[in-house]
């Protein structure tokens, strides 16, 4: 059982991500605002997170940046799920220190096939 990590600005974004992991033995924090992340992490100690890159205020960039500074988040999984697709967009993505990038709009097997790839 891991726990994961879910940060996105879209509610009903949020809420498809929960229902693809209902089920799953995995504990799932969800977050719409990106200046929480931080805090929320240091409680729950997430195993992976999943971010979107565009939110207001803070891109998932910014966001995945952050995280990696904190004591302990040094090997944290990162998947960015996004709208901005294109094959520079998953390029930068990857280089920005993601595990894994997914595409919006995505299945809720290609969400789960990812995690249990990153977590085994």
């Amino acid at each position: 059982m891991a726990q994961i990590l879910i940060v996105d600005d879209s509610p009903a974004d949020l809420k498809f991500m929960e229902a693809a992991l209902k089920g799953t033995s995995h504990t799932v924090t969800s977050l719409t605002d990106p200046a929480q992340v931080e805090a929320v992490a240091d409680q729950v100690r997430p195993d992976l997170l999943l971010v979107d890159v565009v939110m207001p205020g803070r891109n998932g960039y910014e966001v995945v940046r952050g995280l990696r500074r904190q004591p302990g988040m040094e090997t944290l999984k990162v998947v960015f799920v996004s709208s901005k697709g294109n094959e520079t967009d998953v390029k930068w993505g990857l280089r920005q220190g993601a595990d894994d990038y997914i595409v919006k709009p995505y299945t809720p097997e290609q969400v789960l096939g990812v995690i249990t790839r990153l977590l085994g």
